[in-house]
């Protein structure tokens, strides 16, 4: 049988071309602390979307345009990614055999595949029955000796910053400035792609080192010309985990947005600075209505993510009678929605119909749908 010219098979070099996304290190290597000889290890992270929000544009109203960063498609499933490829390339240039860090749960996660992917060990600390699974069972799968300890997350830190001053591991949490570095890569991408900085930035803050990174990104982007203007930093704590708010640590937080039950951020200092710099708040926002921010974004926008992120677009619709007419705000979302399950599940609106026949009537009849 001979083949027409229409079924021809065609071959191309389709997948032979490098791809167009080569991850943050060589992408904005020009912005970055690294070098010729620095080894990359990168999964190919950043390039998350920037996602027009048209129902939450009208929550807010005034001809708001509300537009989400949607960290959660980086590839542990959070915006650790974009500082840890830079903080484990850079241990791995220092000759680093091993990584430790304390973490609630995302750090860990993307701290284990970065040095699997660099050929480290990874040492996590955790605090013991405070870490949502999905993220839990992403440290083990990929390789990271999980150490869970019987206090909080500032135990936590403590310990791996006592045994990184003393013992051959490299600290890889927000305090290494190389993670702060490669996170700042989220403003310029939020730059790249509206051709100029948002008037308001909302972010979720625990550990206070991604609002500090991302002014940062903002500030050196303006410094060289890619943006006119440098947005007011908003940033928002759990009601329950709230320092920044009080004043003062919390002894013992609590929230259900686990990724920020931190009492006393390691970049305290630094957040308090970039809110004055930028003219702009700390706020805290209840569990209350990060979960209906959280169902909000799920059944309105369908975007997923966890609850600790849903706590920008929270705080967002909490001051949103604060923001300008016409104004543009970008919300980040910093993790994947199936990092939690659990909470998706008790917490969704809609319920898990059970029980039901296995025939078209029976299941037609419970979609509503008339057996006529």
């Amino acid at each position: 049988m001979t083949l027409s010219a229409t079924n021809t098979p065609q071959t191309t070099d389709t997948f032979t071309k490098p791809c167009q996304w080569s991850g943050l290190i060589e992408t904005y290597r020009s912005y970055l602390p690294v070098t010729a000889s620095t080894p990359v290890v990168t999964l190919l992270e950043g390039n998350t979307p920037l996602i027009p929000t048209p129902a939450l544009s009208e929550a807010v109203g005034k001809g708001v345009k509300v537009l989400v960063k949607y960290d959660g498609l980086n590839p542990t499933g959070s915006f650790k990614d974009r500082g840890m490829t830079l903080a484990i390339s850079k241990a791995k240039e220092a000759g680093a055999k091993a990584v430790i860090c304390a973490s609630t749960g995302n750090t860990s996660a993307s701290a284990a595949a970065y040095a699997t992917r660099g050929d480290m060990q990874a040492f996590v600390l955790i605090p013991d029955g405070y870490v949502a699974l999905g993220k839990l069972a992403q440290a083990l799968v990929y390789g990271a000796q999980v150490l869970a300890i019987e206090g909080n997350f500032d135990d936590c830190l403590r310990i791996v910053q006592e045994l990184a001053a003393n013992y051959p591991v490299t600290l890889v949490n927000s305090v290494n400035p190389y993670r702060l570095e490669g996170q700042k890569t989220g403003a310029f991408e939020i730059v790249d792609n509206l051709g100029n900085a948002p008037d308001w930035l909302c972010i979720p803050v625990g550990n206070a080192g991604n609002i500090t990174a991302y002014w940062m990104g903002f500030c050196q982007y303006h410094q060289h010309g890619k943006c006119d203007r440098l947005p007011r930093m908003m940033g928002f704590q759990a009601a329950g985990a709230s320092p920044l708010i009080l004043g003062e640590p919390v002894a013992h937080p609590e929230t259900i947005a686990t990724a920020i039950r931190i009492g006393n951020p390691a970049s305290w200092e630094k957040a308090v600075a970039v809110k004055d710099a930028s003219q702009g708040q700390f706020n805290s926002v209840t569990d209350e209505e990060i979960l209906a921010a959280y169902r909000l974004l799920a059944s309105k926008e369908g975007i997923f993510c966890e609850p600790a992120s849903a706590a920008s677009v929270a705080g967002l619709l909490k001051v949103k009678d604060q923001v300008p007419t016409g104004a543009t705000v970008v919300c980040v979302l910093t993790g994947n929605g199936l990092k939690d399950p659990d909470t998706a599940i008790q917490h969704c609106n809609n319920q898990l119909q059970r029980g039901i026949e296995p025939t078209t009537t029976a299941v037609a009849e419970v979609m509503g749908f008339s057996s006529t």
